[in-house]
Parts: C-alpha cells; structure tokens; sequence
C-alpha cells in the first residue's frame, strides 16, 4: 500500500491507541461500541479506523483459525542456516517460503540459524513432505533443525499498546 508523506508521519494518539485496543482482541466489534467505549462518536471511529489503516497501524483484519479443529495439531518451530546469504542464493528459498501455506511465520534471525520459521501440520508424515518441499532440492540449505510444540503456553499477535 502506498503511505503518503502525511500518513507515513501520523503518530497515533490515546484515542487511537484505545481503538487499536479494542480491534486487536476482536476486529468485529461495532464501531458504535468502540464508540461509546472510547467516548467518541462513531463517524469519529470511522475516521481514526480508516486513517490507521492508511498510515499502516492495521495490517489486516483476519479471524483466528483454530488449527487443532481443522486437523493440523502439529505446530513445529525450524532453524534454518544457509551457506550463503546473499540475495540471489538465497531468493528460491524465500519464495517457498513465502509460497507455502503450512508456513504461517518466517523470521531472519540472529544467532546459529539465518530463519525461523512456524509451521503448521496434520501429521509428521506431512511435515516430512513440507520440508522436502522447502528444503529437500537447495543446496544452498546448510542444515535445518526441527522442534516440534508439545502444548501451547501462549499464542498471539497482540501488540502492547
């Protein structure tokens, strides 16, 4: 999305930052709620909702899937470390990547590994072809190491505000 130099400059102010709050823990309350909520008026509401979404404080507005319902009750955590990072050799790896939907996060990183990435599968027999998939054919790949999540503790994206 484009930002012009206004909305790039746009600093979010307390009135914001309470309707962020609240679309955080859920996107789908009514703007006359946030509202009353946040003692503004609901043309108000709309406005700062549509001006954060200009600037790029709202990313996207999605609902959370229940992955254990749908039948991927596997989350599994993979360090990734190339031999080469430079952009070229290590471009095919990044469109898999980004190409993949059991890839629900990719994050280059710090430390032993170059990415970490989060991944969701039905099984370990699925999670064999995933990283076939991502990994099996680059030999740009030095080495991955896999974790798999044994519960979940916390899951989020909230952001504090």
């Amino acid at each position: 999305m484009f930002h012009s130099p206004m909305t790039a400059a746009y600093a979010p102010d307390e009135f914001d930052r309470a309707i962020l709050a609240i679309l955080q823990r859920d996107n789908t309350t009514a703007q006359r709620e946030i509202a009353e909520t946040v003692h503004l008026s609901a043309p108000a509401v709309q406005r700062r909702i549509k001006r954060l979404q200009e600037a790029g404080f709202i990313r996207a507005n999605v609902a959370v899937l229940e992955q254990n319902r749908l039948g991927r009750p596997l989350t599994i955590m993979v360090e990734v470390r190339v031999s080469s990072e430079q952009p070229h050799r290590v471009a095919p790896f990044r469109r898999r990547v980004q190409d993949d939907p059991a890839v629900q996060q990719c994050y280059a990183i710090t430390g032993d590994a170059d990415f970490l990435l989060i991944l969701t599968a039905a099984s370990m027999e699925e999670y064999e072809a995933i990283s076939e998939r991502l990994f099996g054919n680059d030999d740009n790949i030095e080495r991955y190491r896999t974790a798999v999540a044994l519960s979940t503790l916390k899951r989020g994206l909230d952001v504090p505000l």
